[in-house]
């Protein structure tokens, strides 16, 4: 975890001169995912907090669904629990080496069910059965509140005609927490779905209208919504980012991109390039790019997204690091260096089952961030 400031020092002088977009960086191996910091903790000194830019995925981490392979509720929570649950091939046989979905392995030789068979439609009727009551359970919390009629944006109708939330409550708490905190922040919706059109009204509904019965008193946050969607595509020439008017390539200078998400205002967001983290072999090298820059006082950048992977052969985002203050070089950093740091793999268990997951999981990062540079300057 120190390495974020260690090792961007020492990579400086390694890559001095040298911009990322003229280097093939190395993928890292994986690093250690314990991080031990108490739960919701709050800033300790409010007159220096940064703001917040919290790029948010959708599919399986705000939403339980997938629009890009057309996954309902049900079926979109069966296939997180697949790639949560561990075991091994035993003499030509699956053999489950965990009762309980984790994020992580719970021993060496572990892998989960989806790595090993892909896919799996139904998992938990059949293979994953033993997991059927967590499938239930989870379900159960997902439901529209029980009266009360439903939404044509913010409930959907799952398999079997039951109605739930399409965006997780956590996610209206979070806005509701930072909120009452007096943080400043911005959130990016980043997607390769195609998805955010409904989610940015959905959202502005919520905010403007009061339409969520959980939460009728969003409105009093006085959040705006930006309703015009971006893109972001790639290509071994750089990065170039679109919405309406506004147009950035990483050409004429990585510096420029981050500044523009620096500077990002209320909600808005981007569909990032899901054919070129394809072709990359949906490993960091064509992920979602994110701009972080550990010498900023003034702000600070986390990613959640579900498919966060510590290793970097099969993740999503691809963090990239200036190297010295108000410079132009980056490198590309490994996933484990900033693992609860800038980058949260969603739980989507935890993200239903508890209201505040979110706005924890945003408190470890920011105590992790102050902790890892003092250490790093140290």
């Amino acid at each position: 975890m120190a390495e974020f400031g260690e090792r961007n020092g020492r990579e400086a002088e390694e890559h001095d001169g040298t911009q990322s977009r003229d280097v093939l960086e190395p993928v890292c191996g994986t690093g250690d995912p314990t991080v031990i910091v108490p739960r919701g903790l709050r800033c300790s000194n409010p007159e220096r907090r940064k703001k917040l830019v919290l790029h948010v995925d959708l599919n399986n981490t705000i939403l339980v669904s997938d629009s890009v392979i057309a996954q309902g509720t049900v079926a979109a929570l069966e296939h997180f629990l697949s790639t949560v649950t561990w075991g091994r091939m035993s003499k030509g046989k699956w053999e489950w080496l965990s009762d309980s979905p984790s994020l992580h392995p719970p021993c060496d030789g572990a892998v989960s069910y989806h790595s090993h068979f892909g896919r799996t439609a139904g998992f938990s009727s059949n293979v994953g059965r033993r997991f059927r009551g967590i499938l239930e359970e989870h379900l159960n919390l997902l439901r529209w509140p029980e009266g009360t009629k439903g939404d044509k944006e913010l409930s959907v109708k799952g398999e079997g005609g039951h109605l739930y939330h399409w965006i997780l409550p956590s996610f209206f708490q979070l806005l509701t927490d930072l909120v009452q905190e007096a943080q400043e922040f911005a959130i990016v919706f980043r997607s390769f779905g195609n998805d955010l059109p409904r989610v940015l009204s959905a959202v502005s509904r919520a905010l403007t209208e009061g339409a969520h019965p959980l939460f009728p008193d969003l409105p009093q946050l006085k959040l705006s919504v930006n309703m015009t969607t971006g893109k972001i595509r790639c290509s071994r020439k750089g990065m170039v980012l679109s919405r309406a008017e506004e147009h950035l390539s990483s050409r004429d200078g990585e510096r420029g991109l981050y500044q523009y998400f620096s500077s990002a205002k209320g909600l808005g967001g981007f569909q990032d390039h899901f054919d070129w983290w394809s072709s990359n072999g949906s490993s960091i090298r064509g992920g979602k790019p994110l701009w972080v820059d550990p010498f900023d006082q003034h702000v600070q950048h986390i990613f959640i997204d579900d498919n966060i992977r510590q290793d970097d052969e099969h993740t999503i985002i691809q963090p990239k690091v200036f190297l010295e203050p108000g410079g132009a070089d980056t490198r590309t950093a490994c996933t484990s260096e900033l693992y609860d740091i800038t980058l949260v793999q969603t739980d989507l268990l935890k993200a239903i089952s508890q209201q505040n997951y979110f706005t924890q999981r945003v408190h470890i990062c920011l105590e992790n961030y102050e902790r890892n540079l003092q250490q790093g300057a140290g």
